[in-house]
């Protein structure tokens, strides 16, 4: 969340011309980050989750490779640069220990396959 915040503060200056390009592109992709890792935990298994984390990284790329342009376009200088791409490498570290901890979580075996939509075959009324 951190990230999107400083994002969207340092793209507020950015050239009106750049609304629907630049500006719109890296605040999308930073979005993109939080949503995917939000909807992934929300999916039904650890392979939907870690894809879903698989694509919050794509998207950390994309805010990476957006502020390369950003800086050498000369919407930003050098420091606010190397500020938010320590924030992305810090965003970048949280989500990859996230998505070896789903790794881990898939290769565990499943003490009680069933979960509570699964109906209990013995007994129909318990599910």
């Amino acid at each position: 969340m951190d990230l999107v915040e400083h994002i969207y503060e340092t793209t507020e200056p950015f050239p009106r011309s750049e609304q629907y390009g630049l500006t719109s592109q890296i605040r999308r992709a930073a979005i993109s980050v939080i949503s995917n890792i939000a909807e992934g935990e929300g999916r039904l298994t650890s392979g939907e989750w870690r894809q879903m984390l698989s694509h919050a990284r794509g998207s950390l790329f994309e805010v990476e490779a957006q502020l390369l342009a950003a800086r050498r376009l000369q919407f930003i200088d050098d420091d606010t640069f190397t500020r938010l791409n320590v924030q992305v490498k810090k965003t970048g570290a949280a989500l990859f220990g996230l998505i070896r901890f789903v790794r881990a979580r898939e290769n565990r075996p499943i003490a009680n396959p069933r979960t509570p939509e699964t109906p209990n075959p013995r007994n129909p009324e318990t599910p």
